[in-house]
C-alpha cells in the first residue's frame, strides 16, 4: 500500500474538469493505495470523495510563487508521500522526490496575454522555463494529453521520449438534463472557453461578420466564458466595427450549456494554439458539425470529423463556415462522424493510464 498525494490546486481552473473527472474515476479503479488531494482552501468542497482512501486537505500556495517554490516543497516533504502528482508542471523545483507530473501544454512561453503587466509576464515565462525543465528531468513519468504536446514538451525539456506518455483527455455528457437557453436569434454559431488572446475571438467575430453579410444575415455568434478583462475587450472591439449578432453570455451552468451545444448550426474553434482541445470534443457528443482550426493538436484530437481553417485568416474561416452550412450532405456527415470520434476518447482509460503511470512510478504491478 503507497501513499499518493495529487496536487490539485488548479481544480477550479478552466483545466478542472480533467482534475475531477480522474479522481472521480480513481476512485473506482484503486481501493487499495491512499490518497491525498490538496486543493485551496476556497476549493474544499470543488470534490468530495467517496471512498475511505481518498481524502481531501488544503493547500493555499499560489502558482510560480516564492512559497509554491519554499512552503509547498516543505509541506510536501511533510506528507512522505511515495509518489506526487503534479496535474500541472508549477511544482516546487526543490521537490526532488518520485513524482508523475501532468503537462497540458507550453502556451505560457508562447503567448503574451495582453491583461498582464509586461515586465512580470516576462519573469513569469523565465521562471516558468525553469519549472517545466526542471519537470522534464526530476519527473518519473511525465503525462501529456496529446502526442502533439509531447512532441514539443519532448524537444523543451531535452529529455529522452519514454519518459512521456500521452495519455488522452475525453469528454462527459455536458448537462445530460439540458436547460433551455433564452437567444435573441434561432440559428447561431458557438464558442466556448475563455477569451484569452491566443483563442483569437477577433478573427471569429470577423469571420462571424462576413458569413452573415454574404450567407445569412441572421446568423448568430454565442460565446460562452467566464466575464473577464478579454471579453470586455472582446465586446469593445464588437461595438468598434459595429458587428452585430454576436452574445457573450458570461459564465453558463452546465444544463444551459448542454442546450447551446445541442441546438448549435456549428461549434467553431478558432484557437491559436491548445494541449488537446476539449470543448469541441463536447459539441461532438451532440452531434453538432465542428468547424475548427488547423493549429497543433487540433486535427490530432478531431480527426476526419472536422472541418479546418487558417486561423489566422477570418476570410478562409468564414469560407469553411459557408461551406459546411450550406451543405446539408456534409452536415449530416459530420454530425455522424462526430458521434463516433467522441467515442475514441473517455475519461475512465484517462484515469485507468495515469493509475498505470502510478504503479510504473512505484514500481508495483496491477
Amino acid at each position: 500500500m503507497s501513499h499518493i498525494v495529487i496536487d490539485a490546486r488548479i481544480i477550479n481552473s478552466s483545466t478542472g474538469r480533467y482534475i475531477e473527472r480522474l479522481l472521480t474515476y480513481l476512485e473506482k479503479i484503486d481501493k487499495t493505495n491512499n490518497y491525498t488531494i490538496l486543493v485551496p482552501s476556497v476549493d474544499i468542497y470543488c470534490w468530495k470523495p467517496a471512498n475511505k482512501n481518498f481524502r481531501v486537505m488544503p493547500a493555499d500556495f499560489k502558482n510560480y510563487s516564492i512559497s509554491e517554490q519554499l512552503g509547498f516543497n516543505k509541506f510536501l516533504n511533510s506528507l512522505q508521500a511515495d509518489l506526487v502528482h503534479f496535474c500541472m508542471p508549477q511544482q516546487p523545483v526543490l521537490y526532488r522526490k518520485n513524482k508523475v507530473t501532468t503537462v497540458h501544454d507550453l502556451i505560457l512561453f508562447n503567448t503574451y496575454n495582453s491583461d498582464k503587466n509586461w515586465l512580470l509576464f516576462h519573469i513569469k515565462q523565465a521562471i516558468g522555463r525553469l519549472v517545466f525543465k526542471s519537470v522534464g528531468k526530476r519527473s518519473t513519468v511525465v503525462i501529456t494529453p496529446s502526442q502533439y504536446t509531447k512532441r514539443d514538451f519532448v524537444k523543451f525539456a531535452r529529455i529522452p521520449e519514454d519518459k512521456a506518455r500521452v495519455i488522452y483527455d475525453a469528454a462527459d455528457k455536458v448537462g445530460v438534463k439540458s436547460r433551455t437557453y433564452k437567444l435573441p436569434f434561432k440559428k447561431y454559431l458557438l464558442y466556448v472557453g475563455s477569451q484569452t488572446d491566443y483563442k483569437n475571438i477577433k478573427r471569429l467575430i470577423t469571420a462571424h461578420q462576413k458569413v452573415r453579410d454574404t450567407y445569412d444575415r441572421n446568423l448568430g455568434l454565442v460565446l460562452v466564458g467566464r466575464k473577464s478583462y478579454y471579453t470586455e475587450k472582446h465586446e469593445e472591439f464588437t461595438n468598434k466595427i459595429g458587428a452585430e449578432g454576436v452574445l457573450f453570455t458570461g459564465f453558463l451552468p452546465d444544463d444551459q450549456l448542454a442546450y447551446l451545444y445541442k441546438n448549435a448550426a456549428a461549434y467553431v474553434f478558432p484557437s491559436l494554439m491548445e494541449g488537446f482541445g476539449l470543448p469541441g470534443l463536447e459539441a461532438m457528443q451532440f452531434g453538432t458539425p465542428v468547424i475548427s482550426s488547423y493549429a497543433t493538436c487540433l486535427p490530432e484530437i478531431y480527426g476526419g470529423s472536422a472541418i479546418y481553417f487558417n486561423p489566422t485568416d477570418p476570410d478562409d474561416m468564414a469560407d469553411r463556415i459557408i461551406s459546411v452550412l450550406s451543405d446539408k450532405k456534409l452536415l449530416k456527415d459530420l454530425s455522424k462522424r462526430s458521434k463516433e470520434r467522441v467515442k475514441d476518447f473517455s475519461w475512465e482509460r484517462c484515469a485507468r493510464e495515469t493509475h498505470q503511470a502510478y504503479l510504473d512510478a512505484l514500481g508495483q504491478k496491477k
